[in-house]
């Protein structure tokens, strides 16, 4: 490798490097705030934050690793042309057009890893974050609760709090329960100064409550009931923990962004096309936007370069946003596989093309 290849390489190594760990921690500190507040309204567990923004990270990671390209190709050539580094190389016989190899020495690779992010990677991610919220609405009531903070589940019907244990052996303390009967509309309140979870012989689970009151009320009616317990237990619904993460993961499975490649080829339908279109196209995206980013970083010195890296911008949304649009189209049915994959990526090579040609063209001196 040459040194000017070696100087360009690094260059664009360091500029994708810092690009990339700026665009992560500002991901993983929006996703940490969202998840933080699905915690604290019972969502989600607060326990499986972290693996939830690990899995959500890597997911975000070929669409950030794609524009971290982007920017590095694009800043390293607009500094070159800036600092009159590019009048240099060009003194030495180069071109705009000796950038082509050492940029694909940069990109091929990290097409290579987003090829892997997207057709592995990343729908086995989508899998382990349709697990965990899958298990957890599978959980019972008892081990969603927190302590002194609100819950609900049954779609609202049941509205529980419960305090922390006074009592050793205890597993947790006063605990108040609002149940709505959506049949007959009774509303049933349920207080007691602690629970715990028993299990029978036939594996039955059980959630036992002790000292305590159930008040029973119809809206519209006079009548109410009113019953005191030394004991109150209340059946918990809730399969074996093997059928659980079965019914988990099948159900995860069938999530479109979180079935394997192999089962996405297998299914053959349109939706299944719309999302092999998307993980095919992704690393394509990083080697053209690299190529288009090598005319358009090329920039005046003498003038302002807002102009072109607004350019540059507006083009890399196009894009991103046509071969969305392409994806939706191709998952409904309106468009075909070859139709939404093959024009769009061959005319922003294109583009590409054409603009670094425009930029290596000497034009001919003006007559006096």
């Amino acid at each position: 490798m040459s040194l000017f290849q070696r100087s360009v390489v690094g260059e664009l190594s360091s500029h994708a490097a810092v690009v990339f760990s700026t665009l992560v921690v500002v991901w993983i500190s929006v996703l940490l705030v969202r998840l933080l507040g699905d915690a604290a309204a019972g969502s989600i567990g607060a326990d499986v934050v972290l693996g939830l923004a690990a899995f959500s990270t890597i997911t975000a990671l070929p669409t950030v690793i794609t524009v971290a390209v982007f920017i590095a190709v694009l800043t390293a050539v607009g500094r070159a042309y800036r600092e009159s580094e590019m009048v240099v190389w060009f003194a030495s016989g180069l071109s705009l057009a000796s950038w082509v190899r050492p940029v694909l020495r940069f990109v091929i690779p990290a097409a290579v890893v987003v090829s892997l992010l997207t057709l592995v990677i990343a729908p086995w991610s989508y899998r382990q974050i349709g697990e965990y919220r899958v298990r957890f609405e599978q959980r019972s009531d008892i081990s969603r609760v927190v302590v002194g903070q609100f819950g609900e589940t049954g779609g609202g019907e049941r509205v529980f709090v419960a305090e922390s244990p006074e009592q050793p052996g205890q597993e947790l303390g006063s605990v108040f329960v609002r149940e709505v009967d959506a049949d007959s509309g009774r509303v049933s309140v349920v207080t007691s100064s602690g629970a715990g979870i028993q299990v029978m012989e036939n594996g039955d689970r059980f959630l036992v409550l002790d000292q305590g009151q159930r008040y029973d009320i119809t809206p519209g009616q006079r009548e109410s009931q009113l019953v005191h317990f030394e004991r109150y237990g209340v059946r918990l619904e809730r399969r074996d923990d093997t059928d659980a993460a079965a019914a988990a993961r099948n159900e995860a499975e069938n999530i479109i962004k979180a079935r394997p490649t192999s089962l996405l080829l297998q299914d053959g339908d349109d939706r299944a096309a719309g999302e092999m279109l998307w993980r095919l196209s992704l690393p394509l995206v990083v080697l053209n936007l690299a190529l288009l980013a090598l005319p358009l970083g090329a920039v005046n010195p003498r003038l302002g370069r807002s102009g072109d890296l607004l350019m540059a911008g507006l083009l890399a949304m196009l894009y991103l946003n046509l071969l969305n649009l392409l994806r939706s189209w191709v998952a409904a049915g309106t468009l075909s596989f070859t139709v939404g994959f093959i024009p769009l990526h061959v005319a922003v090579a294109c583009i590409a093309f054409w603009l670094l040609r425009r930029r290596l063209r000497i034009k001919a001196p003006k007559e006096a």
